[in-house]
């Protein structure tokens, strides 16, 4: 979303979304917010710790092994992954002298067969959504907790693979003295899971819940995240009397009526968002006119857990179309599409020529309609030999200021991170 004070607003979030604490939620049960990326869950039963996720990196988990060293003399020998987001498994080599058992639940939908091909531009674009190669000042907040330490010198990721991988629907365990119902909850992941304490009436969701709009879509891309299903998984851990909302990221929810208040508001949010898209794609609307179109109501826009710094509206609107209809929006005319170069070529000679577009550019620029720049520098880019080489150096670098003026609008840390990280590209053509 771009608003004029998005990058106070970001501040302000990272300043106060994710302190550093070790909070004790019950006799048994602390949560360990702030100490990296992700969070981690530290469960004590009658002679070891239990783990729900593990940090991001070895070095973050270390220094969280020292501290639970002070707090106690049992060992950690279970580890439980909410999810396979390498954020909360980064950490996990740092307990593998005294962890005997790692559990996890397998995916719900196989990854498309051949995806280890495109790897390498799916790579890149989590390069730039994390903003892996900006500074601390460029990036402001990397969205849902401090910095990723392998990205700052801080560790690296350390996995160790499950030796308990579970495909049932929902399982319970007694660990070392302590009840957990496990059960399978797509949502952000297809392996998502959230576990249930029922002697501390403590909730653990994972990511299918933090205080932010969700990444319902990923811009670094992926396949597509079942909405419904989301909404459907939010509906089951509703359905348990929870004291206490323990998420993967963010400070935890306390009290069941202030967790009924955010997660019902949370979830009707994400179904209205899902129901409104489904209308208009009923209606024939094409997906841009959907994605500008529907908007959550001021009852949900205002409210401080719903607010797009992580994923955006437009964003989970668009993945929805897709997700339901395909790439055709139901226009003829998009059915052979011509082809870009010529596209471009045709709209410049239309426009008068190179010289005419470069005028509207920097016209643009003047009046700061940078998305309108960013599009017209795609005319000059995509023309091929029609557009000179010095046009096309003066494109990148009216693209890149394009960019880094729409970073500063965007309050998504993602879309922020994507813009600034596409200039730093073109500055260096």
């Amino acid at each position: 979303m771009l608003s004029n004070d998005a990058e106070a607003r970001l501040k302000e979030f990272n300043d106060t979304a994710f302190p550093k604490e070790m909070i004790t939620i019950t006799d048994r049960v602390r949560i360990a917010v702030g100490w990296g990326h992700s969070n981690c869950i530290i469960v004590e039963g009658d002679t070891s710790l239990i783990l729900i996720d593990t940090l991001d990196s070895d070095a973050r988990a270390a220094r969280l092994k020292d501290e639970l060293s002070r707090l106690t003399d049992k060992p950690v020998k279970t580890i439980i992954f909410t999810h396979g987001h390498p954020d909360h498994r980064g950490g996990c080599g740092a307990f593998r002298d005294t962890v005997e058992e790692i559990i996890a639940f397998a995916p719900k939908k196989a990854v498309l067969k051949g995806t280890e091909r495109i790897n390498p531009i799916l790579n890149k674009r989590t390069f730039r959504q994390f903003g892996y190669g900006l500074t601390d000042e460029e990036l402001i907040t990397q969205g849902l907790g401090i910095r990723e330490g392998h990205a700052i010198g801080d560790g690296v990721y350390s996995f160790l693979p499950p030796t308990t991988l579970y495909t049932e629907d929902s399982v319970k365990r007694t660990i070392d003295g302590v009840a957990f119902e496990l059960v399978s909850a797509v949502g952000e992941t297809d392996d998502q899971i959230f576990l249930w304490l029922p002697e501390e009436r403590i909730m653990c969701c994972g990511d299918n819940y933090y205080g932010c709009w969700p990444n319902l879509y990923a811009i670094r891309g992926g396949q597509y995240r079942d909405i419904a299903a989301w909404v459907d998984s939010l509906e089951h851990i509703m359905s348990y009397p929870a004291e206490a909302l323990l998420p993967g990221h963010m400070l935890p929810v306390l009290g069941h009526d202030r967790i009924t208040e955010v997660l019902g508001n949370f979830k009707e949010a994400i179904r209205y968002i899902l129901d409104e898209t489904l209308a208009c794609i009923s209606q024939g609307l094409s997906q841009d006119k959907t994605a500008a179109r529907v908007v959550l109501p001021e009852t949900y826009r205002s409210l401080p857990y719903l607010q797009e710094y992580y994923g955006t509206v437009q964003w989970s609107v668009r993945a929805i179309y897709q997700g339901y209809v395909g790439w055709f929006d139901g226009n003829p005319s998009n059915l052979n599409r011509t082809a870009p170069e010529k596209y471009s070529r045709n709209l410049i000679k239309l426009a008068g020529g190179e010289q005419a577009i470069s005028t509207a550019v920097k016209t643009a620029l003047e009046e700061s309609e940078f998305q309108w720049a960013s599009e017209l520098c795609d005319l000059l880019l995509g023309a091929g030999d029609t557009v000179s080489e010095e046009g096309k150096t003066n494109a990148r670098h009216w693209k890149a200021e394009s960019l880094r003026q729409l970073s500063r609008l965007e309050t998504s840390a993602n879309g922020r991170h994507y813009y600034l990280s596409c200039a730093k590209e073109l500055e260096k053509e």
